[in-house]
């Protein structure tokens, strides 16, 4: 089996672990059926680099582009496939040969999400560094992409029918918890900003952020027009820099009566090994005028999900706190007592 459609029916795969039966559907059937003889097709099947999820992702670019259509009424026949239990690949293919121009564009471009309810396990986080430090929150997100995980403090997390956020939330999470409940220490954030090669504008670059989520799945869709509303009216600031560096700048003026919270969600395993670097002796160096954490959301050697760990300067001192889904559907918090 050629790479490509390996790595189409690789991805089937994974829609399929992350609740996703009409993209398993679909990428199996354009893993077995998509021919040469159109622009797109063409593509594709001659694609230079790694198509697969750890380089490319080309089946995404072409999944997101073909929700586009759909989502802006392009594709009737495909938005009404989508809504049955059928093989959708037919229509599919024809709507690949029908529109050439926007789809070779979304091939052009890396997929680039904002995951709302990864914020379950940062809300939960910030009340358990607020319980230990009793300080309250300056923010820096690396990759943040629109800062829709930047607004945490602006959702409700409920757990074991308990809510832990303000009383009038922008949306609610509601993931499945097992482990301890967050402490009751409500965090306050003073100053929030993030940064990303490439950030995404909340209005202008909305219908890129709902395309990459699948179409099957109207609760992620309805969460994150929810936050994009928000983000539109907040504006978070997202700087276009490299990591490293920006964090560097970012942490040089000293903050001591706020604890800086570095975090990232999916994002660390993207950096080059020299922003990795310069993103560490940034957090370090800023430590020795005023603490600083950094939380991580992100794969390591273990399943399932992502592994939860902060930081904690100036000791440099690692505290596990679980693990959670990579889209935040459940979260197995483990952090000890603060």
């Amino acid at each position: 089996m050629t790479p490509i459609r390996q790595a189409f029916r690789d991805q089937a795969d994974a829609c399929a672990a992350l609740g996703s039966p009409l993209m398993q559907r679909l990428l199996t059937g354009l893993a077995q059926h998509l021919l040469p003889g159109d622009p797109v097709s063409d593509r594709i099947l001659s694609w230079p680099g790694d198509p697969s999820s750890r380089a490319d992702s080309v089946p995404l670019r072409l999944a997101s582009g073909l929700h586009a259509l759909v989502l802006t009424g392009q594709a009737p026949d495909l938005a009404a496939a989508y809504q049955t239990d059928a093989d959708p690949t037919g229509i599919a293919l024809a709507t690949i040969r029908q529109h050439p121009r926007l789809l070779l564009d979304w091939l052009a471009s890396p997929p680039q999400t904002n995951e709302v309810r990864r914020s379950a396990p940062l809300i939960a986080a910030a009340h358990w560094l607020t319980a230990r430090f009793g300080l309250p929150l300056d923010l820096s997100e690396l990759g943040a992409s629109a800062g829709l995980n930047l607004l945490w403090d602006q959702y409700a997390l409920t757990v074991q029918g308990q809510s832990f956020g303000p009383p009038d939330p922008a949306l609610t999470l509601r993931p499945d918890w097992t482990g301890p409940l967050p402490p009751r220490a409500a965090p306050i954030v003073l100053d929030r900003r993030g940064v990303d090669l490439n950030p995404l504008d909340p209005v202008t670059d909305r219908l890129r952020l709902l395309a990459y989520i699948w179409a099957d799945q109207p609760d992620r869709l309805a969460r994150t027009r929810a936050a994009l509303d928000l983000a539109a009216r907040i504006r978070p600031q997202i700087d276009r820099a490299d990591a490293g560096d920006w964090l560097a700048t970012r942490l040089a003026t000293p903050t001591p009566s706020a604890l800086h919270l570095v975090f990232h969600t999916v994002a660390w395993q993207y950096f080059p090994p020299a922003t990795q670097a310069r993103a560490l002796a940034a957090m370090e160096t800023a430590s020795r005028q005023n603490p600083v954490a950094r939380l991580a959301m992100e794969a390591d050697d273990h399943s399932p999900g992502a592994a939860l760990t902060l930081t904690l300067w100036p000791k440099g001192e690692t505290i596990r706190l679980g693990r959670a889904d990579f889209h935040g559907r459940w979260v197995d918090w483990q952090a000890p007592p603060p």
